[in-house]
């Protein structure tokens, strides 16, 4: 098991919050992709997905319905996707993605959130090389198909790990985020069940902090993800050990 393994283990930590935060931030990726690609499910691809995720995370049909139809309305002000990167308490890189109707808001908010727990927000793209785009496929484990055989065949679609979770009875593929089209389109042209889908950044090495350091870092991630704008914050801070499940 690599990288992708030790970041799924490091992001298990108040993730998105509540049932409620959750449905928020996905009915936004929801309104984007059908702005983007169309309120048509059997003609977008990733609203197919994003449908499913939500499935997956117990959100209400209506509000998968309400969150498309706000992208066809013609009083809808268009969400902007911004990513803002900077350094928290005690160097650990720190990733946010957002999704706003207001940057100004949006970004003196971030601002102030790394400012007042001791860190400090950079310029664009000043720390994206140290992490890496990957797009993520939740499905159903397959019966009568090795592992072993289904890595195999999923490598020239840019699949480069694959991850087993007992507890949900799921494969979890990570591959090349440019590649998220075509994993897509071979995993529902063979029959394979995806249950959700996801963006990451998974940190290219992990940072070693004490139990001090990491509560006073889990301040800022924590207000960082409750605010209404963030979608997202990745890090690269290692998971504390004693606490695996």
């Amino acid at each position: 098991m690599g990288r992708a393994f030790e970041f799924r283990k490091a992001r298990k930590f108040k993730r998105w919050g509540n049932m409620a935060r959750v449905f928020t931030k996905l009915g936004k990726e929801i309104t984007i992709c059908a702005k983007q690609g169309g309120p048509e499910p059997e003609n977008n691809p990733r609203l197919r997905v994003l449908m499913q995720t939500a499935k997956k995370e117990n959100m209400p049909k209506e509000n998968v319905e309400r969150a498309i139809k706000r992208a066809v309305s013609k009083d809808f002000t268009d969400y902007k996707e911004m990513n803002y990167e900077g350094y928290g308490p005690y160097g650990i890189a720190i990733f946010v993605e957002t999704a706003t109707d207001n940057t100004t808001r949006t970004v003196a908010n971030v601002r102030s959130y790394f400012n007042k727990c001791g860190g400090s927000l950079g310029t664009s793209g000043s720390l994206e090389f140290l992490f890496t785009h990957k797009c993520v496929f939740h499905i159903v484990k397959p019966e009568n198909v090795s592992l072993d055989d289904l890595e195999l065949e999923l490598i020239d679609f840019g699949v480069d790990e694959l991850d087993v979770d007992d507890e949900s009875n799921e494969v979890i593929l990570y591959g090349e985020f440019a590649q998220n089209a075509a994993i897509q389109k071979y995993l529902e042209e063979n029959g394979y069940e995806i249950t959700s889908s996801e963006f990451v950044r998974i940190p290219n090495d992990l940072k070693e902090v004490t139990p001090e350091q990491r509560e006073t870092i889990e301040k800022l991630i924590e207000k960082l993800e409750e605010d209404d704008d963030v979608q997202n914050v990745f890090h690269n801070m290692k998971e504390d050990d004693s606490k695996e499940e």
